[in-house]
């Protein structure tokens, strides 16, 4: 009798844990990674997301729950049911390109919505009709550039996405700058920022020309915020690229304080806290390349340093 009366207790914890642990209070934020895309390493949509919701459901100590979902999201939109923000990384719009009315919608109700690195290059029709009225900004053709750069990235000082983190550090990444923004340029607020200059550039690639040229030694906003009339929050961050970055911890706290700012939460005093990360975590999670699988290696910065600056095309800087 009392073995059943202990098997009844032990059946009812266990039927209860998840109610328990459910926390309705709890913000819900939902990533959106993309398919895999460059090759080992680079532009590790699906890694990066997982990275970051771990971090925010099990290290940041914040009633926060993270979900990442991928580029097939769209078939089933309960994922989004109760959503306070959402996290698009991915290649251009491509997991998302068939539910810009749905996002929107989400938008005009409050939503937060923030984009990561490619995520933020739409084109430039979906840029003027939903990013920029999103986010504030976004990427265009012929217009923004993406050189591969050396950053003493700086913090919007007295932002809350500014908390935790070093006032300035440095980081290595296609840092892509010279967004389109909305007409009311004043309401963008330039959350991160960072002066390309020709000795930190290391890449000049596909779609460098004169504006890019002509942006050197002026300060270029890498992230930027914005809050909409509908009293949700945008976000746009041109960093990304390489997956190894996520093992600086200025780099990933600025980002972790930027998803939960968009999400509407308040940042803590000291930011969003999140454990070193290993060489061992960056591998988990990689996008399957076979026999062209590299290890991510931790960044070194020393490295990146001592590299020549990149040699200069001067033709393709000729204005037109």
């Amino acid at each position: 009798m009392i073995k059943r009366i202990v098997s009844v207790l032990a059946m009812t914890v266990l039927i209860s844990l998840p109610a328990a642990c459910e926390d309705e209070a709890a913000t819900k934020i939902v990533f959106i990674a993309g398919a895999k895309s460059h090759g080992s390493g680079d532009h590790e949509f699906r890694a990066g997301c997982m990275l970051l919701a771990k971090a925010l459901n099990e290290q940041s100590g914040l009633p926060v729950k993270a979900e990442v979902v991928g580029p097939d999201w769209g078939k089933d939109k309960s994922v989004m049911d109760g959503v306070d923000g959402v996290v698009v990384y991915c290649d251009a719009s491509s997991a998302i390109k068939d539910d810009m009315e749905f996002l929107d919608g989400l938008a005009k109700k409050g939503v937060g919505l923030m984009f990561m690195h490619y995520a933020v290059h739409p084109t430039k029709e979906v840029g003027e009709k939903y990013y920029r009225p999103w986010m504030g900004a976004a990427m265009e053709n012929d217009f923004s550039v993406n050189p591969h750069w050396l950053s003493e990235l700086e913090v919007m000082p007295g932002h809350p996405i500014s908390r935790g983190v070093p006032e300035k550090f440095e980081s290595f990444d296609e840092f892509y700058y010279n967004m389109r923004f909305i007409e009311d340029r004043a309401k963008v607020l330039d959350l991160v920022t960072a002066i390309p200059t020709r000795e930190r550039m290391r890449r000049y690639i596909n779609m460098w020309d004169w504006h890019g040229a002509e942006g050197l030694d002026t300060p270029q906003s890498l992230m930027w915020g914005f809050e909409r009339e509908d009293g949700g929050r945008g976000v746009g961050f041109t960093g990304g690229h390489y997956h190894r970055n996520w093992a600086l911890d200025g780099f990933r706290t600025v980002v972790l304080n930027a998803i939960v700012w968009s999400a509407g939460m308040e940042v803590p005093e000291g930011g969003v806290k999140s454990e070193k990360v290993s060489e061992d975590q960056l591998n988990e999670n990689l996008d399957d390349y076979g026999d062209q699988m590299k290890r991510v290696k931790l960044p070194d910065l020393e490295e990146i340093r001592k590299m020549p600056p990149a040699r200069i095309d001067e033709k393709r800087e000729q204005r037109p």
